[in-house]
């Protein structure tokens, strides 16, 4: 296999997850203005095709809210063609930080590394984490594509950043990045999920605007959530 020499991203940070009515979507939009801006790619759609062992033993780990737990995903902005940038993250939250490894390849490559075959990017530290990753899990395929509509702030000089997410959505066919942004909604229409996203305390400007629109923090996972979904579809069908 040929790794692919690109950028490596590792970030360390809090995450917290809250989910929106419309009506606090658009007080929140509001709200926000003046302390965070609109990232230059605006709203952009994003597909994350989520490995899994074939008994779903990640998520199913995941979701039992232990104070360790790891995914790996697969993730593209758009729909991806087979040559297209396509980025492997592996994500893993330990005591309420979470920690990623993201390395920017293409779907070939990604495939091959899957299979057993060689590394997913030029060698180092990263690269056998996420090796080391896969050998442990022994046999990941894809599980669950989830699929949302983003837009991202950030705050000019600081280290906060934040996402609202609509529409989200998923899928357990058609597994994969090349067809379709097309899915099964997660959540009522018109409710949004916004992530907080900061390296130390969250501000009082943000604080205060919570607060005011009753905007509680919840433990939501997407992945989680479209299995318990999918579990449960099962289970009336049988």
């Amino acid at each position: 296999m040929s790794a692919v020499a690109n950028p490596v991203v590792v970030m360390k940070r809090y995450e917290m997850k809250y989910i929106l009515t419309p009506e606090q979507t658009e007080y929140f939009k509001k709200s926000v203005e003046g302390h965070m801006k609109i990232d230059k790619f605006g709203l952009t759609s994003i597909a994350s095709l989520y490995y899994d062992t074939p008994n779903y033993r990640l998520i199913r780990t995941s979701i039992e809210k232990p104070l360790f737990k790891e995914k790996i995903r697969l993730r593209s902005y758009g729909i991806a063609t087979k040559g297209s940038p396509v980025f492997l993250e592996l994500k893993r939250k330990a005591y309420g930080i979470v920690y990623k490894r993201r390395v920017q390849s293409t779907i070939p490559l990604v495939d091959k590394f899957f299979r057993g075959d060689g590394d997913i990017c030029a060698g180092g530290q990263i690269n056998r984490e996420i090796t080391t990753f896969r050998d442990y899990y022994e046999t990941l395929v894809p599980a669950c594509m989830i699929i949302y509509d983003r837009i991202a702030y950030f705050e000019p000089g600081g280290d906060l950043r934040l996402t609202i997410d609509h529409d989200p959505r998923y899928r357990y066919d058609c597994l994969d990045l090349t067809r379709s942004m097309e899915g099964t909604s997660l959540l009522p229409k018109g409710s949004t999920i916004l992530e907080v996203k900061v390296q130390q305390a969250v501000p009082l400007w943000l604080s205060d605007i919570l607060t005011k629109g009753k905007i509680y923090k919840n433990s939501f996972s997407k992945y989680g959530e479209a299995y318990k979904q999918q579990l449960l579809k099962t289970k009336e069908r049988n």
